[in-house]
Parts: structure tokens; sequence; C-alpha cells
């Protein structure tokens, strides 16, 4: 076996690969830009390799780089990860050209797969059945329109060497070609290195299920069953689950069989996932093949009990796989979300700044559950402009879907971030809707679901019960603390709602009695200390976490997605309260405002210009996504506050109209 192994990644993949190596007896070097110097990655590895500045086309995709610091480090073998350069048939041949093992497929697979276009080429002439469109480069954007509307629209233009969301647009209309094409030619140079583009057909209300194939190099593949990633965000996999809800087992052999029959015809060799896009009647296309280890691989580690980076490391060295396909059976159910650095209050929009507060929930056996957390951060660390926003993935096993999806509620509950924005508030909501739990999927779930964007969810009455409960017991807290009252009639405003409690403190907790109902919530096991962020306890038995912000009165409590304001009060001060006037936000109806931090890569107005509602204003660059920011009114410009490289701030005013 390799003694050592140089991993030409970061964040929380090449944690992940250092796990294995470790657990394997296998030495571990890690390669780092200036950005992440400091990094998870490198505090763990056994030896590091400085390469570079920060953005990625001046450290982690230099090939070279690479090359010299295996040489330099003595490291036999290379793990790309995924991303960067783990789809370059060109960097494998390259590492076999020096000597060294690239963990993972051939250079031949690659390049039959691995790029888009060919890859399209290569399963027509297979026979397998494609999504119609565009096999072929495209020129630039007159030639990208004339196609777009020779297929028909909606389509869907995207980079060839894409990967991980990135480089891809749906176009509905012509101008939608003409805007799309160049942003995502340019996404696609920056993030890869390649600008070359093709256009297919996009398949209303589809689903994307992938399947994923191992292979050794003696001839032996086999499949490892499928995943469904169909929860996307500008097509940016956000939720994935393993096994699929729509298939049975007759279309799960076929989509199987096809994926491994492809694998075959490449002499695949490694961990690779082939990607169907699927009709909700089960009928499937082939989309692409993604030649590397995929983020979502851990839910299919979690169903098959089996190691993938152990399993691609193996192969590698020339191991015989040691099982066959009548070895692998489904165990249970596996969910992973990805914990993004976004605002979804702010149409998901990047969120930079550093992990002031990261308290995850604990790994390992919950009731009913268990929890795994694949991270590359830890608390205190910066998430850059440089690279993608992951912060980590999050995810759950149970031995049915419904207790999967629970157990990740309740693993989101327990997730505690501050310092920037984060989508778990929006990963909580889409596992409270009954759409998500009946396994009624599309990739367009998000756009149908929240089609205003999001901004949290109305509260349940088991909810209020929740945040009701935790305010009068923090409450009570903090009166024992000044030795005031410990229990009494109080009223607790949730929201705008007012309800009339007794709150009466026993030796296991507290008895709450609901003036209009007479219900009576039993609440045990707290655990909270004022300036804590997180309230945990047991409301009627059932465990939960709530968050918890003071306050000028009361406090802020958020349960999953829904947040509320939440007051205790007496008698008197909740009638004052009512008389109380509201505050109006401030007008910013006039001002075009930076959503996001991030770089001005175009301004596109001039001072005095008359702008339309929709026009383009400027367009805003971070983390290898290109924002285009469009007037929101007629107007004309009264004021341009930056200009085309400055950096901006999030709420940053850009724009002033007359």
């Amino acid at each position: 076996m390799f003694s050592k192994i140089l991993i030409a990644n970061r964040g929380e993949i090449a944690v992940r690969v250092i796990k294995t190596c470790r657990r394997m007896g296998i030495k571990t070097v890690v390669v780092y830009s200036e950005a992440d110097a400091d990094s998870l990655g490198v505090e763990m590895a056994d030896e590091s390799v400085f390469i570079g500045p920060a953005p990625a086309n001046q450290s982690y995709l230099v090939a070279e780089k690479i090359i010299q610091a295996c040489k330099d480090t003595g490291a036999e073998a290379v793990h790309p990860g995924f991303g960067f350069l783990s789809e370059r048939a060109e960097f494998a041949q390259l590492c076999a050209d020096h000597g060294i093992v690239f963990i993972g497929p051939n250079p031949g697979a690659i390049s039959a797969m691995g790029d888009k276009i060919e890859s399209k080429k290569f399963a027509a002439k297979a026979g397998v059945s494609c999504v119609p469109g565009h096999i072929g480069e495209i020129d630039d954007t007159a030639h990208a329109v004339k196609i777009s509307e020779e297929i028909g629209y909606p389509v869907m233009i995207k980079a060839s060497a894409g990967g991980g969301g990135k480089g891809i647009r749906v176009a509905h209309n012509r101008r939608d070609v003409e805007e799309g094409f160049p942003a995502v030619r340019a996404e696609a140079k920056g993030a890869f290195g390649d600008d070359r583009i093709f256009i297919e057909k996009f398949i209303i209300d589809p689903r994307h299920i992938e399947i994923q194939v191992l292979g050794d190099k003696h001839g032996h593949v086999v499949h490892l069953f499928e995943r469904e990633c169909s929860i996307q965000r500008r097509n940016q996999k956000v939720i994935e689950e393993a096994p699929s809800p729509l298939l049975d087992e007759a279309t799960r052999a076929a989509m199987g069989a096809q994926a491994v029959a492809l694998a075959k015809a490449v002499n695949y060799d490694s961990a690779g996932t082939v990607e169907f896009v699927a009709g909700q009647d089960k009928s499937f296309f082939f989309l692409e093949m993604n030649t590397r280890l995929q983020v979502e691989h851990p839910v299919t580690e979690l169903i098959t009990g089996l190691d993938l980076v152990e399993q691609m490391i193996r192969s590698a060295y020339g191991e015989v796989m040691a099982f066959g396909q009548d070895d692998l059976k489904i165990n249970g159910w596996a969910m992973e979300s990805r914990i993004y650095a976004e605002d979804p209050y702010r149409k998901f929009l990047p969120s930079i700044g550093r992990l002031v507060r990261y308290d995850p929930p604990h790994e390992g056996q919950h009731e009913g559950y268990v929890v795994r957390n694949d991270a590359g951060v830890r608390e205190g660390d910066e998430i850059s402009m440089y690279y993608d926003p992951m912060i980590s993935k999050l995810c759950t096993w149970a031995p049915e879907r419904l207790a999967a999806i629970e157990g990740m509620g309740r693993a989101l509950e327990d997730f505690h971030i501050e310092g920037l924005g984060h989508n778990v508030p929006f990963l909580a909501a889409v596992m409270d809707q009954d759409r998500f739990r009946s396994g009624k999927l599309s990739t367009s779930y998000i756009v149908d679901e929240f089609p205003e964007g999001f901004n949290g969810s109305e509260a349940t009455d088991h909810q209020i019960d929740i945040m009701l409960t935790a305010a009068c017991a923090m409450q009570l807290q903090q009166a024992r603390r000044s030795n005031g009252a410990v229990g009494g009639d109080w009223v607790v405003v949730v929201g705008h709602r007012q309800h009339q409690v007794t709150v009466v403190s026993d030796p296991d907790g507290l008895k709450i009695t609901l003036g209009d109902s007479g219900r009576v919530l039993s609440f045990t096991d707290q655990a909270w200390r004022p300036g804590k962020a997180q309230f945990k306890g047991r409301l009627d038995g059932k465990a939960f976490t709530v968050h918890v912000k003071p306050a000028a009165e009361g406090f802020v409590i958020r349960h999953r997605a829904a947040k509320s304001r939440v007051l205790v009060l007496t008698a008197r001060s909740a009638e004052l309260h009512t008389k109380l006037p509201e505050r109006k936000p401030a007008d910013t109806s006039k001002m075009i405002i930076s959503p996001m931090p991030g770089l001005v890569v175009s301004m596109d107005v001039v001072l005095g210009q008359e702008v339309k509602e929709g026009e383009v204003v400027c367009v805003i660059e971070a983390m290898k996504m290109q924002n285009i920011i469009r007037a929101e009114r007629d107007g004309v410009v009264k004021t341009v506050s930056s200009k085309s490289g400055d950096s901006v701030a999030a709420d940053e005013v850009l724009v002033e109209f007359a």
C-alpha cells in the first residue's frame, strides 16, 4: 500500500481524505494557498506545501506545482478530491509521466467521460439515450442564440468542464441567452480554466438521479445504487438522499446496469458517477458522467457501509475489488444537507466572513438516527470569496426515510453558526414540508415552493408552544439570578399573539398551563444560562433546540425556519405594549444596494443615465459566481458609488436614483 499520499485539494474534502488515510496508516501531504494557510486540513495533515496566492488559477489549478510538491515530499500518489484538477485527463497523464499514481480513473476514461461534450458524443455512439441538444462547442453569443432557437426554449447553457453547479444557466428566451452565455463562459474560464460551452434542451419538471459506480484495474465494475439530487438551487445541489424515493427495483436495476455498461466501455477503474435526468414516469436519460468522487458521496457510504475514498486508494494501488454486485445491499436511508455560507433571506447570495461560532451537532448515534458531519472548518475560520461557500455536509441515517428526515430536522436544530449568513433555517424548512416528506421532488422544487424567495416559515402551533416554553424557562432562570419571582401568572407575546400562562416550577422542570385552552405543557431537561445562544430541552418528552438572541425586551427565538420575538410580561406590561407604535423601515426604493460582499465586475450605468425597470445596473462576483444586479424601477441615475474592480460590502449603496 502507499506510504504517503498528497491531497491536491482543500476544505472538507481534504479533511475527508486525511481521515481515511489515517485509518489506513497512510501519511498525508496537503497543498495550500495563502487563503488556506491556517486551515483545518493543513493542521491535520502530516505535511503541508504552500503553492501560491488565493485565486485557484494561481494555486490549486497549477498542475506543475502539485507535481513539484509530490517530488519535494516523496508522495507516491495524488488524491485530487473534487473540482480543481480532479477531472483533467492531462493532469492524470502528467502524474503518470512523473511516476506518480493518480487516485482516480485512467486518463483515457477521463477523456471519454469527463468532458461534457465528448461524453455525450461517446454516449450517443454507444447507444445510450441522451438529452436532446447541440453536441459541440459554441463559437460566440450569436451562435448560442441560433442553436438555442433551433433546439427550442427552454435550454440549458453549460460549461464543458463544469461541475459543482458552476457554469450553468437556464435560458427561457433570446435575452436570457444573450446575457447568460457570456456569464457562463466567464464563470467557466475563472473556475475551470476552460471556456468551452454547449447547449442542450432543458427537460421540464425533471428529477436528477445519479448512479455511483466503482471499478478496479482488473475489469471489475459495480454500482453502489442511486442518489436523488433533485433539490437544487441555481443548478447547485442542496439536499441529496440515498436511495431515491422515485425508483422501484426494476428501474434501479436498469439504471445501474446502464451505468455499469457505460463505465466498462471506457475501462473505468475508480469511483465515478453516471448522472441521469429522470421523468416523473421513471423514464431516464444519460446526462453526463463525473469522473471523480462526488460531494454527496457520504449518503452512499451510509447506506452501503463502504468507504469510497478507501476503495479509490485500493483501486489506484492495483488491488482487486473485494466484492461483487451481489454482495451489495441497500441498508436504511441517508440524507445530506449542504451547509452553505449564504443568506437565504437575501435570495441565497454568498455570505463572506468569519465563523465567530461554529458548533455542529455531535456525530454518532442519537435517538433513532445517526449523524455525520463532513467539514473542513473550525470555529474562528474565515469563509473567503475565492472558493465555494460550503461550510460542511450534514448527513443523517435511519432505517426508514421519514426517520432520516426527522433526524435531519433535529440535527439542523442543533447546528449553531454565528458570524455570517447560512442556509440552516432554509434546509430545516424543506425538511418540514409535506411535499418533500412525500418524496414528490423535481429540480424545480425550490422555485416551485419558494417562488418569492425564502423569508422563513410561519410558526406552527407546536413551534409556538416551544418558543413560549423556552421563553418562560429563560425568564425564570434570569429571575432566579436576581432573586425575583420563580413562577406565577404571565402574558407571553409570541410575534403578535398574546398567551395567558400560569407557570409552576417543580423538581423535574416546569408545568405551563395555557389560560385560553387549559392545556398543560410539561418541560424538562433545561440546560441554558444567560448569554448562551442555544436553548435545549424537552417539551412533553420530545427533545428540541431553539436559537436565542436577546432583544431590547425579551428574546428573538428561532426554531428551525420559524423565528419570532418573544416577550414574557406582567398583565399590565402586556396591556401597555399593545399601545406602542410600530417602527417603519427606511425607504431604500431609490437605491441599488449590494446584496453581498464581492467584487464589481462591471458598472453598467453612468451619472444622469435614464434606466428602465429590469435593466442591468452592474455585475457583482463572489465565490466564483457572477450575479447580475437589475434596476427594480425606472429612474435617472443620481450617484454612482462604485466602479469596475472595486470591492464592496453587503448593504453598500452602489447606485442612487433621483
